[in-house]
């Protein structure tokens, strides 16, 4: 589970486009925290502080508590927006979380026992059909990733959900199925070589066919 991280904040009293460009030139990010059936609240948040925090990775899968003045809330970033040019985060909008909440996200996916795959070992490659998977998890419990083990498998072999030991009170969003999530495939060369020798083999046996007619 990932730590949580507190954000010191400032209250805004001004919103709207205007108030936002002029919270923009004072070196601050507007954004607003919404949620668990309480009043959107607005806030300011030193530009350099939101970039630091960008930079450690995985910012929209952390949770953070937002202190500003007396308000502390625990929150979740839901949507950031960067200016199209320049990258300069521009506006954040964080989801308030109230106890026992749970919220639905993608989490990433990390790989492990690549050293004992056969199909690894044999010069296979992993072809990810997801890169991160989408679960219903607990608020207070927000996985940084998941494991997926490779460990046994050979080349044409896949990794399923159901293969996949998911934290405690985590879900898959997809239920009415059991998806791939990756598997270990033959190198491209060794495609084209296979595809090469099995058409040899098929014009070998076409020409003996002719001959015998």
């Amino acid at each position: 589970m990932a730590k949580v991280i507190t954000i010191e904040a400032e209250l805004r009293d001004r919103v709207g486009k205007g108030a936002s460009r002029a919270v923009r030139r004072t070196g601050k990010v507007p954004a607003v925290i919404y949620g668990d059936n309480k009043d959107p609240l607005s806030i300011q948040i030193p530009l350099n502080e939101v970039i630091r925090l960008i930079n450690r990775g995985g910012f929209m899968s952390h949770t953070y508590e937002i202190v500003a003045g007396k308000n502390k809330s625990t929150v979740l970033p839901r949507d950031l927006q960067l200016h199209p040019v320049s990258d300069i985060p521009m506006h954040i909008d964080f989801l308030r979380l109230g106890k026992g909440a749970s919220v639905a996200m993608a989490v990433p996916v990390k790989v492990i026992g690549e050293e004992q795959s056969t199909g690894l070992k044999r010069g296979g490659v992993i072809n990810y059909t997801r890169h991160d998977i989408e679960l219903n998890v607990p608020a207070s419990a927000i996985p940084e990733f998941i494991e997926v083990s490779v460990a046994g498998l050979d080349i044409n072999e896949a990794v399923k959900i159901s293969d996949v030991t998911l934290p405690e009170g985590c879900t898959p969003t997809i239920s009415d199925r059991d998806f791939t999530i990756c598997a270990i495939v033959a190198p491209s060369g060794l495609k084209s070589a296979t595809n090469a020798a099995d058409a040899s083999d098929e014009e070998s046996e076409d020409a003996g066919d002719a001959e015998s007619a």
